[in-house]
């Protein structure tokens, strides 16, 4: 996604991150469209990369997986061969939700969510037991204080 979005756009991402279970003629409505404008301009932003999806925020604890884990990862290796390998083998673990290549004293971050400890330990013997690997460092979240909020769009 790499063109510039217009104002009308930006209105109707914003509107989505609030609330992507409204009518289209609600949202419509919201951002100034008729209900075909509306159409068009999501199935272009759907086209474009702009809208990757639409779905529901729901609860870790209601889903069962209650514990957040942060894991950084510092690896050995560095070639494609390896990264397919180690994105594979992570892409796998359900309890992965987040996997980031980073910079700094680590190379990813991967973000758990996890029934329990014993689950959680599972999760990490498979990543380590796998993979050649130089650090895994956990951290264990305390309090969620912000998390799933929306993009600032257009600011």
């Amino acid at each position: 996604m790499t063109s510039k979005l217009d104002q009308i756009n930006l209105r109707i991402l914003a509107a989505l991150q609030v609330d992507c279970s409204r009518s289209q003629r609600e949202l419509a409505d919201e951002v100034g469209l008729s209900q075909n404008a509306l159409w068009r301009r999501l199935k272009a932003l759907e086209a474009s990369g702009a809208i990757t999806g639409y779905g529901a925020r729901v609860s870790q604890e209601a889903a069962g997986v209650p514990m957040t884990v942060f894991v950084m990862v510092r690896t050995r290796r560095h070639s494609a061969e390896w990264l397919r390998r180690f994105r594979a083998q992570i892409e796998s673990i359900p309890e992965v939700v987040a996997f980031y290549r980073i910079s700094g004293d680590f190379d990813y971050m991967l973000k758990i969510a996890a029934r329990d400890m014993n689950n959680y330990d599972k999760v990490y013997q498979t990543i380590i037991n796998k993979t050649e690997l130089e650090t895994v460092t956990s951290y264990f979240s305390m309090e969620a204080i912000i998390d799933g909020r929306p993009f600032p769009v257009g600011r």
